[in-house]
This record gives structure tokens, sequence and C-alpha cells, in this order.
């Protein structure tokens, strides 16, 4: 399955979101959301879930279905900058629903906890303030709530101390493999031209002068260069 093989080339490599939003063309981030804690790097399938009209109400009752090896998601919608949750909704995801991570496009609270712990948690902010605990009059608007479970389900997402990057559901496939792998080997070849060889970066990134016939990289690895390149080109199957 592509997805799987995406995760996992994305786990085994520890490819950054860096690389994962150039693979995307420079696409993906979630913005101004980032790390509590630092020198984590967490992927997996995305699993959404809400609050709304500054209510955690039903964001504790849709955590209970939260599935293992799943990274949680949360949207704050119409919750101005109150937290949604804090030490003991993380503790619940955590431990007893088993989840990869938690990303938070909101805030959080009980900060202290969430560093003692050292939480894979990346958020938008940070407050003492939190949502009340009070099931909503109102029913949540469906037409905004859709768009913004559209955009999730079925999804990727990367993070690491750069921030949190997001692979949509239509991105998935085999192109974008071939892409990240493409990344990966420039990012060594890239490396190999600054430490080994001392080149300028103006040398190694923008005149590729490692591809010129010079003895500089082997054989294979200019032959592997161009199978990606014509790959990614569209000129190979």
């Amino acid at each position: 399955m592509i997805k799987n093989d995406i995760i996992n080339l994305i786990r085994k490599n520890r490819i950054s979101t860096t690389e994962v939003a150039d693979a995307l063309g420079k696409k993906g981030v979630i913005p101004n959301v980032l790390p509590i804690n630092q020198g984590l790097h967490k992927v997996g399938p995305v699993q959404f879930f809400y609050a709304y009209n500054n209510s955690n109400w039903e964001l504790h009752e849709q955590i209970q279905e939260c599935e293992e090896g799943n990274i949680a998601y949360f949207q704050a919608i119409n919750c101005g900058e109150s937290a949604l949750f804090g030490d003991l909704v993380s503790k619940y995801l955590m431990l007893y629903r088993q989840a990869n991570a938690i990303v938070v496009d909101g805030f959080v609270r009980d900060v202290n906890n969430l560093i003692k712990e050292k939480y894979p948690i990346w958020v938008k902010g940070r407050t003492p303030i939190g949502c009340f605990n009070k099931k909503n009059d109102a029913p949540i608007d469906e037409n905004l709530l859709n768009s913004h479970k559209e955009k999730f389900d079925g999804g990727i997402i990367v993070c690491d101390d750069s921030g949190v990057v997001l692979i949509e559901k239509y991105q998935i496939n085999e192109d974008l493999l071939q892409k990240l792998e493409f990344i990966e080997f420039q990012e060594d070849v890239w490396y190999f031209c600054l430490d080994r060889h001392k080149m300028s970066t103006y040398e190694t990134v923008c005149l590729k002068k490692y591809l010129e016939p010079n003895g500089l990289l082997d054989k294979e690895s200019l032959e592997k260069l161009s199978i990606f390149s014509n790959k990614l080109d569209g000129k190979s199957k």
C-alpha cells in the first residue's frame, strides 16, 4: 500500500518536514504550529478532531475513538486563544489511546507537564486559560467542519523541529514516493560535495557541478541521479 510505503520511508530515513515540503512543491505546512519539545520526529496517518465555540465537551467525546498509531490532529474552531486541553487529555491520548503524536492548530495549557513528560506535541500557542467543559447548545456549521475534515482525512502528517507538514490524500501516490527517494539521495550528494570536496553551495545547488563527468561521483551515482530525474520529469516509466 503506497500510503504505508511513504510513511515507512519517511520514518526509516527520518525525512524532515523540509524535505517533505520540497517534495510537495514547497507546500503543505500547517502555519505557526511548532513543537513544545525539541528533537522529536513523527510521521503517521491523520485522525481529525475538533473543538468549537470555546468548548471542549465534544472533543472529550471524540478522542475516545482515537486509534493506536495515528497522529491526533485538533482543529480549533471559534475558540480564540483558549486552550483546547492540557496534560490530562495529552496523557490519555499518548498512554491509553497510544497516539503517535498530537498536533493542535490552536492553544494548549499545562505546558510544564507536557515538557516534563516530553510528549510529542506540536501546537500553535500556549496559555493557562482553557476552553469551557460545557456541551454546545448550537450544532457546529457542518459545511465549515466538512471543509476542514476533507483536507485532513486520509492524509499523512510529518512533524519535527521545523514544524508540521500535511500530505493530503490526493498527494499520496507513487510520484511522491519517488520524489522523496530522489530528494533523500540528492541531499546525500550535496553534503558529499560540501564536506568531501569543499564545493560552494552555488556550485552544488545551482550549477550542479557534481553532474559533470569529472570523477566527482561514481558511475552508479550518476546513473541513479539520471534515473530519478527522468522519472520525475515524466521521461521514464
